[in-house]
């Protein structure tokens, strides 16, 4: 199932609804301001916290982690050795890891358990700038989770070009 995600999503402190293939509201972003560190909570059209994402405040380098009801769920990092495109790993709490790789910035890229394509991410399916989808592949993967990847690792591609 595809999500349309706007981009403007990621300013702290303003609220932006995803919608699903069919316009319906699917999942509010909440972004938490006045706080130390960057938070954004992934709520359910009833106002349910799903998954909250954060910045890591001490950590050699960016790392963002991804909670689900208030336990750690998963931790994303830039992958260290990666000179052709970006490419960042999703570590699970189970031992699980996803592979995320493309040209973030562009809004181009893919999720990927051992091989397996999980989801794509791409602008090219709409015609709106700010726009761009989340296409879940796989029926059994977790769409939330699958957002608050995306939602990641752009943030963190985002916050890497500001500091260059």
């Amino acid at each position: 199932m595809k999500y349309l995600v706007r981009d403007k999503i990621f300013a702290i402190g303003d609220d932006y609804w995803i919608e699903d293939e069919n316009g319906r509201h699917a999942f509010l972003v909440d972004g938490k301001a006045l706080r130390l560190r960057d938070t954004l909570e992934l709520k359910d059209p009833a106002g349910t916290v799903l998954i909250t994402l954060r910045q890591k405040m001490f950590s050699l380098r960016d790392t963002m982690t991804i909670e689900r009801d208030d336990g750690p769920l998963a931790t994303v990092r830039k992958k260290r050795l990666s000179l052709l495109r970006n490419h960042y790993r999703v570590t699970l709490v189970e031992g699980t890891e996803l592979d995320v790789s493309g040209r973030i910035l562009d809004r181009e890229f893919t999720v990927e358990y051992d091989g397996e394509l999980l989801a794509h991410v791409s602008r090219q399916w709409f015609r709106v700038r700010e726009t761009y989808a989340v296409n879940v592949v796989r029926e059994d993967a977790d769409a939330a989770l699958m957002i608050a990847v995306a939602v990641c690792v752009i943030r963190m591609s985002e916050k890497e070009r500001e500091d260059d």
